[in-house]
């Protein structure tokens, strides 16, 4: 029996009510026309990769790169949340938030596993071609990272994120990154005005990127950036095998079981429970409003 939801209660959401919302938005992404899910993926994908193009315009300073990196990584980070918040807040698909969101519909019994990986799969494509798109066609012939220092910096990035670490550790890098996007995505539904989401959805997204761990869409535009600049010893196999595989399962690992199992186990598992005071609340017919908005995502 699905939780209940106080949508007078001001502020946020429960943690219970967070998990409920999810939960449903999950079963609406899991059931939505597979035209539908591909468009909002490849507008997710394009949407991200501004965002990525902005945090390499705002990283790209030499002098702090050698004698403060740690400050231009902070900035960095300050500033790429910018793509994943407003992806998010416009409704577009992202496979790393869909691992949560369908996850947990599927755990909680209201939607096949096999509608779950049709999303995931055209998701997962549809970011592929919307990051491919804006990387070749608007950045890219663009030339807006042809002249130096941008080219060096993308062509640093791109060697210190794929060359030089092992697959394993971009696996690992990325069970923590879709950790962290998740829990963004949990705060983003459970506040209740925009500001409040936009701050929620921020700090984990800051906190991924300031770590340096691995998001496989976001790597759907930096990889290949880096590939079409020249990148010594990057190639399409290479990243393909060592780095887009890895970052995959690591961020299914990290969104599904490190967040989606945890919220489910918490929150969902035992709702029917009568002593579960959390489960208990008044639904009301505004509801379908937040299901409408949650499920967009």
């Amino acid at each position: 029996m699905p939780n209940t939801i106080d949508l007078a209660s001001p502020l946020a959401y429960t943690p219970a009510e967070t998990a409920e919302l999810i939960c449903r938005a999950g079963v609406k992404k899991g059931r939505s026309r597979p035209d539908k899910v591909l468009l909002s993926g490849i507008s997710g994908g394009c949407i991200l990769s501004f965002g990525c193009a902005v945090s390499l315009t705002a990283v790209t300073a030499p002098w702090y790169q050698e004698n403060a990196p740690g400050l231009i990584k902070l900035i960095g980070a300050i500033v790429f949340p910018l793509g994943l918040v407003t992806v998010i807040l416009t409704g577009a698909d992202l496979f790393t938030s869909t691992n949560l969101f369908t996850f947990v519909a599927v755990l909680n019994g209201r939607l096949s596993i096999w509608r779950m990986l049709l999303h995931w799969t055209l998701c997962f494509f549809g970011n592929l071609g919307g990051c491919l798109f804006v990387m070749s066609i608007i950045v890219g012939y663009g030339g807006i990272f042809d002249a130096d220092p941008y080219k060096e910096e993308i062509i640093a990035y791109t060697t210190k994120k794929q060359i030089v670490p092992a697959a394993h550790q971009i696996f690992l890098r990325a069970i923590g990154c879709n950790w962290l996007v998740c829990l963004a995505c949990f705060l983003g539904v459970q506040a209740k005005d925009l500001t409040s989401k936009v701050v929620g959805m921020w700090i984990p997204i800051f906190a991924f990127v300031a770590l340096g761990f691995d998001h496989v869409v976001a790597n759907m535009f930096f990889m290949p950036l880096g590939i079409w600049m020249g990148t010594p010893g990057l190639t399409v196999g290479l990243y393909i095998w060592k780095g887009m595989i890895p970052a995959l399962f690591g961020n299914i690992l990290g969104g599904s079981l490190c967040c989606g199992v945890y919220f489910w186990w918490m929150y969902l598992a035992d709702a029917d429970d009568e002593h579960d005071s959390q489960a208990k609340g008044v639904l009301h017919d505004s509801t379908s409003d937040e299901e409408n908005q949650m499920g967009a995502r």
